[in-house]
């Protein structure tokens, strides 16, 4: 589960005058209402929900941006346009270091993960990994001082066999500021871990930010639709979906051919795809026994599983919707924008696994009360299961304390000089009788539109 994040010198977030970085917490405040919503395993306390709230180019999508650049930069390397996502509010940020922090919690343990990074010269200065004790103690896992080339091990590998391995990889990146360890122990090492468990730690950090760590934008679909496929989820997909007042009542998953669907793909895709195919044909044949591979295709309004048995035999599958009592049924692409959305954030409620979400713009589409309505049904599920979610949005009616503690809601706001900033309602303390979605918008917490006079209204004489 995500503890906190902080971030400095990226896009809209620089340094912050005392020299702090900006930080978003997932732990608790002194709230003692709704303890429902709140992971506790004695220790520590953590939100499962948060709601971050601010004005159209306020920062709500950097902040989404921040975390997605240091998940993407772990996972596959500095991605494209980074030497330019530096804060330029400032000209001398250029040449400052960028911050990367993730504290997270894995098993019974917490962690803490991070990088610094001049980004203008795709150069890391500094990575480190640290078991973060409950009693304020921190126990050094890796430590790399990468402009003074220099990098210590913890007590976590005093084995000298592995030590030694263990040097002879940061040798070999001593004088590399390109790459990041982490990633460098992802890296073709299962034989690693097979042989010493006491270095897992590096793995599970790894895949905990590669897959428990869903982040999704506005103009790209959330879900593969993977839990329409599984026909014991019918019954329960059926039933959240009419509760939220879409009118479908049922589904149904029909063949069609294959060339259909290839036909309609521009020729990069259609290639890819039939290479795709042909591997999958091959890996088949190579196990020499009947079974079968089946993978999803999803666009906005499209989505289709393949299936590909050892003969090279091909189907596709696409999924249908009727509603009400109707026997008609209707493709997806005959669905609303909002249905669409509603049948992709219905993966959330579904999911049993750990994840954290985060999403982008959650009330896109939605209408106002099923946003509402959603966030109410995901915090019900939330008391059975460590699943968290984390969303930007404008709807104001979540801002209720009969939905959500008040350190369930964050906002940024941006000043006049363009730098942004994300604090928590808890820093107001307010009561749980006060209005808050009438003070928000009245500008009460800031991280709401301040307008000008667009069309000038001239005085008669």
């Amino acid at each position: 589960m995500l503890i906190r994040f902080n971030v400095k010198n990226f896009l809209s977030f620089a340094e912050r005058e005392d020299g702090r970085t900006e930080e978003f917490s997932m732990l608790a405040g002194k709230v003692q209402k709704k303890k429902e919503h709140i992971y506790d395993d004695g220790k520590i306390k953590l939100l499962k929900f948060a709601a971050i709230y601010g004005a159209n180019a306020s920062g709500k999508s950097n902040f989404v941006k921040a975390i997605d650049f240091m998940k993407e930069t772990i996972i596959n390397g500095l991605p494209k346009g980074h030497t330019e996502k530096y804060c330029r509010v400032k000209p001398e940020n250029k040449s400052k270091e960028s911050y990367f922090e993730f504290e997270i919690k894995l098993g019974e343990k917490y962690y803490s993960y991070g990088f610094e990074i001049i980004l203008n010269e795709s150069k890391f200065i500094s990575e480190w990994l640290v078991e973060l004790k409950s009693d304020n103690r921190e126990n050094i896992i890796f430590y790399r001082d990468i402009q003074e080339k220099n990098y210590k091990f913890g007590d976590n590998f005093k084995e000298k066999k592995l030590k030694n391995k263990l040097e002879v990889y940061a040798e070999d990146i001593r004088n590399d500021s390109s790459v990041l360890f982490l990633s460098i122990m992802n890296e073709n090492k299962k034989n690693l871990y097979e042989d010493y468990e006491n270095i897992s730690i590096l793995k599970d950090i790894y895949l905990w930010i590669k897959d428990n760590l869903d982040i999704n934008y506005p103009n790209r679909p959330i879900s593969d639709y993977s839990y329409m496929a599984n026909a014991k989820n019918v019954g329960e997909v059926c039933k959240i979906i009419s509760a939220f007042g879409t009118g479908i009542t049922d589904f149904k998953m029909i063949n069609i051919p294959i060339e259909k669907i290839i036909n309609q793909l521009p020729k990069s895709v259609k290639d890819k795809l039939i290479n795709n195919i042909e591997e999958k044909i091959v890996e088949l044949k190579q196990k020499n026994k009947k079974s079968k591979i089946s993978f999803i295709m999803r666009s906005n309004k499209d989505f289709f599983i393949l299936e590909i048995n050892s003969n090279g035999d091909i189907t596709c599958k696409t999924i249908q919707f009727s509603h009400e009592k109707n026997d008609v049924f209707f493709s997806l692409d005959e669905e609303s924008d909002g249905t669409v959305r509603l049948l992709d954030l219905l993966e959330i409620l579904l999911s049993d696994d750990k994840k954290t979400y985060i999403i982008d713009e959650l009330d896109r589409c939605l209408h106002p009360s099923l946003s509402y309505k959603f966030i109410k049904t995901f915090l019900q599920k939330a008391e059975k299961f460590n699943i968290q979610l984390i969303v930007t949005t404008h709807e104001s009616r979540l801002l209720d304390f009969d939905l959500l503690r008040r350190d369930e809601i964050w906002f940024v706001n941006k000043s006049s000089s363009g730098e942004s900033d994300i604090y928590s309602l808890e820093e107001y303390n307010e009561r749980f009788d006060k209005k808050i979605d009438k003070a928000y918008l009245e500008g009460r917490y800031g991280g709401v539109p301040i307008f000008s006079t667009v069309f000038p209204i001239e005085k008669e004489d």
